[in-house]
């Protein structure tokens, strides 16, 4: 019994020990997650706009950029942007040096960014087109019926596949450790070496469940909230 009691109270002081650190490093995934939907989200919309453009170039410019950062892996993207675009530039005498977690928001921005925007597509197309005419026979220009009567609508249907994303996005996080960013992962992994000490993984482990579901009860409550006015609108 006392050396049942021992061991929990060593494994305790272990835990409180390793706290700072997994913390310092959970600190980072989130400066990492809200930057990422931050500026995604807006960059994601006039790709989606440009996907659907009349103008074949930008519509293949758009639909180029979708098909890249979706179809590749989003770690052989961090590598390309922290490995090769310096060797690129150099080779052009531009000399451009990206640290570890600059380079992660580049990265993440960017795919996200072809993520949301096949998203805000899809919602858009979901509109039904009698919308288009009728604000069409209104004189409502289309600029004015995109953003106007479409875009709002839009984002009420887009809700639950967005959230999904930024579910996604605050796992995807752990990758930059390979980039050597002092997030959550790369945290618990120094901790794991040095200690030989598998713990660190379970606490990181608990984290990320601790974010997933606050994410999941975010979501669920705007879900909620925006089905009500949709309700009190019919």
């Amino acid at each position: 019994m006392l050396l049942a009691a021992k061991t929990l109270s060593e494994t305790l002081q272990y835990v409180w020990a390793l706290m700072p650190m997994l913390l310092q490093g959970a600190v980072i995934t989130l400066e990492i997650f809200v930057l990422t939907l931050v500026l995604s989200l807006p960059l994601g919309l006039p790709f989606a706009l440009g996907s659907n453009s009349r103008i074949p170039p930008i519509r293949w410019i758009c639909k180029t950029y979708v098909w890249i950062f979706r179809g590749t892996p989003l770690m052989l993207q961090l590598f390309f942007f922290y490995f090769f675009l310096p060797i690129f530039t150099n080779s052009l005498h531009m000399n451009i040096l990206l640290d570890g977690f600059t380079t992660a928001i580049i990265t993440f921005v960017l795919n996200y960014a072809a993520y949301f925007a096949e998203i805000f597509r899809g919602g858009i197309e979901s509109i039904d087109r009698g919308q288009y005419e009728a604000s069409k026979s209104l004189g409502l220009s289309r600029s004015q019926t995109m953003f106007g009567i479409i875009i709002p609508q839009m984002v009420k249907r887009v809700l639950p596949p967005v959230s999904n994303e930024a579910i996604t996005l605050i796992k995807d996080t752990a990758l930059v450790s390979v980039i050597s960013v002092a997030e959550l992962m790369k945290a618990a992994k120094g901790a794991v070496n040095r200690d030989v000490n598998t713990m660190a993984y379970l606490l990181a482990a608990l984290i990320y469940l601790l974010f997933t579901f606050l994410l999941t009860m975010l979501s669920r409550y705007l879900e909620k909230r925006f089905s009500r006015h949709e309700v009190k609108e019919i």
